[in-house]
């Protein structure tokens, strides 16, 4: 199998394994949860990793209900994954801020052909989580968000981490989206269990797109910067 398949097959192999989770918190598992999922993921893989290549990792959180929530693609909503990947949709289509800057870096970048054959995106935890408040409106849910469920998801994450390094991923340096939780998170699971030399970490497209888009172009030229040095 090539690195296309081996992703792939992670994917359709997703379940969650850890503890149970808090009381209002549920996994989100787009692989499963949507028929049209698959059919994506198996044309974004053998589109964009179609080799034996390896690749660096960026970690990000976990996914999100408006991008790989919906299409099984790290940071790309259902709008990117047809006007930026060319892919074909068919589904509830969304709008997620933080697919519109990870895009906007990948063309500066060189477009997704040349992002996504140096790169490979995911998250340390690679299922998503949401809550329902008591009017059962549902709403995204990280890792971190409360203590319970990051102890409830820790062997989980670590395992996975593990699994996504087997599928061609170099372990010399990892990028991390997230300057606060995520990375102080990752920097100590990977002090505890060694998988990469070092991580660097990078302001996470939502927070640029929230707080700092005026500055949108600081960062993205922060992000190219990041990844030449490791990168070439």
């Amino acid at each position: 199998m090539n690195f296309a398949d081996r992703v792939i097959q992670f994917n359709r192999e997703l379940t969650y394994t850890g503890d149970p989770l808090p009381n209002g918190i549920r996994i989100m598992n787009p692989f499963r949860e949507h028929d049209n999922v698959m059919g994506i993921v198996e044309a974004f893989y053998h589109k964009y990793y179609n080799d034996n290549n390896k690749r660096h990792i960026i970690l990000g959180i976990n996914p999100g209900r408006f991008g790989a929530g919906l299409t099984g693609i790290p940071f790309t909503d259902p709008k990117r994954l047809i006007s930026e990947c060319h892919i074909p949709y068919s589904g509830k289509m969304s709008h997620e801020p933080s697919s519109v800057f990870i895009y906007e870096m990948i063309n500066a970048y060189g477009g997704p052909e040349a992002f996504y054959k140096d790169v490979y995106i995911n998250s340390p935890c690679p299922l998503g989580f949401t809550s329902i408040d008591s009017k059962g409106k549902e709403t995204n849910y990280n890792y971190y968000d409360s203590k319970e469920l990051t102890e409830a998801v820790r062997s989980f994450m670590i395992e996975n981490i593990h699994k996504q390094i087997d599928l061609g991923i170099k372990t010399d340096t990892c990028f991390c989206f997230g300057t606060g939780k995520n990375e102080k998170f990752l920097k100590k699971l990977n002090d505890e269990h060694k998988f990469f030399g070092k991580i660097i970490a990078l302001e996470h497209p939502r927070f640029i797109m929230q707080y700092k888009t005026a500055s949108k172009q600081f960062y993205i030229d922060k992000y190219l910067e990041a990844f030449k040095i490791v990168l070439n």
